[in-house]
């Protein structure tokens, strides 16, 4: 090996020439035979065009970044970390906030009480949850509908019938689903958080219609929500002080479960995989260090017969 490259080098295959290079290119371009007007008017729609373009990119950098609209802090969840799960306790709590605040105009439909069974509830305490409503279900053997009482496998209740009678009761304002709001918002749950916690006067100059609210964290900052969460609006069955803070980070850990439920088990399929693959890494380095190395720098040399 060490021969055959000293052979290169020596034959001056490896000598770079620049200047011979360089007229190669300029010999094989086109634009060596434009005229220089044709060069101008290229050069000058060039400039335009990136013109145009920065002014537009600034244009729509200015409208984003608005005075009145904030941008969500990061808070330090305590399941942002690669390797860290949810805090099931604030699930469970953020639950209660739901059922007692939210779920007077929010609906959760992609949710079923079954799916709080190992994760806030136990089986037992989930039927209990999902008992407490009235379910219209059939039709019986007469063909007419009844009302049962609820079961694991309903989901949880639309608190109105339709949407026009969401926004009939809202100021045509219609609350959203709450199933996967934190993964169709910018910010996730740390939006939520903020939203909640973030409502106040509303500054000099800016104008609320009639069941309007001002949040700066809600594109535009007119927001139809009221403030739902003050302190000890509700009392936790856990004995946690109910802070309006407190409301928002449980609720927040609640909705960020419930758009990702699969959440802690994918974390914990992830540290399966590292150590996983970490054995396989450790295998194939054994196996080309000390097995396909001496195959690789093996040398075969032919050797021609001789005559006799």
């Amino acid at each position: 090996m060490a021969g055959s490259v000293g052979r290169i080098c020596g034959a001056g295959l490896l000598k770079t020439n620049n200047g011979v290079l360089f007229n190669q290119i300029t010999n094989l371009s086109t634009t060596r035979e434009w005229s220089k007007g044709r060069k101008a008017l290229y050069t000058t729609l060039g400039a335009i065009t990136g013109g145009a373009g920065a002014l537009m990119f600034a244009l729509d950098q200015s409208v984003k970044a608005s005075d009145l609209e904030l941008h969500p802090p990061q808070n330090p969840w305590t399941h942002k970390g690669w390797f860290s799960s949810l805090d099931h306790a604030s699930v469970r709590r953020g639950y209660e906030v739901y059922k007692q605040v939210c779920a007077a105009c929010h609906s959760m439909k992609y949710i079923a009480y079954r799916n709080l069974i190992g994760v806030s509830h136990t089986e037992a305490e989930a039927k209990a949850e999902a008992a407490e409503i009235d379910v219209r279900d059939g039709p019986d053997e007469n063909g007419d509908m009844f009302t049962r009482p609820g079961k694991l496998s309903d989901y949880f209740p639309n608190p109105y019938a339709n949407e026009e009678a969401a926004r009939a009761a809202n100021n045509g304002a219609f609350p959203p689903d709450l199933s996967y709001i934190t993964s169709a918002r910018h910010g996730g749950e740390d939006y939520i958080f903020a939203l909640l916690t973030g409502y106040c006067e509303a500054p000099a100059g800016v104008v609320l219609r009639d069941g309007q609210y001002f949040n700066p964290y809600f594109p535009g900052g007119a927001i139809s929500m009221a403030q739902a969460l003050y302190n000890e609006i509700l009392e936790y069955g856990d004995g946690t002080p109910a802070t309006a803070s407190q409301l928002a980070k449980d609720v927040s850990t609640f909705l960020k479960w419930a758009a990702e439920p699969e959440h802690d088990d994918r974390k914990k399929m992830a540290i399966k995989a590292i150590g996983m693959f970490s054995l396989l890494l450790a295998i194939s380095f054994y196996l080309k260090r000390h097995k396909w190395t001496v195959m690789k720098s093996r040398k075969i040399a032919y050797v021609p017969p001789t005559k006799k």
